[in-house]
């Protein structure tokens, strides 16, 4: 799948979110790369990943540059087989990112 096609499949995914959790995004910016700047020894591919500071953890007073949800284009599509599978996923990994994003931790993720 080109570069393209996969930003239009991530843009379409945050589109369709509910208007609730659209309207409480602010100053992050949801970017695609190809793959993480430095290979991850965690036993699996790394498809996303939220870098910045969770909206439980902000301060009104705090001016911050945005936090940015990454989503790994190369490392989503190596364990997919299929355009369905790929949206699935991609999803999935934006859903999981903007949870940190709300505060959620990796095991109050994992029990949704």
């Amino acid at each position: 799948m080109d570069r393209r096609h996969f930003e239009k499949l991530v843009e379409e995914t945050l589109d369709r979110l509910p208007e609730y959790f659209r309207a409480r995004l602010t100053n992050i910016a949801i970017l695609v790369e190809d793959r993480p700047p430095h290979a991850e020894k965690r036993g699996g591919l790394l498809l996303g990943l939220f870098h910045g500071i969770p909206l439980t953890e902000k301060s009104t007073f705090q001016m911050a540059l945005p936090d940015r949800i990454i989503i790994y284009r190369k490392n989503v599509e190596a364990i997919c087989s299929t355009d369905k599978e790929i949206r699935q996923e991609i999803r999935a990994t934006l859903l999981h990112e903007l949870g940190h994003y709300f505060g959620l931790s990796e095991d109050e993720l994992r029990d949704i």
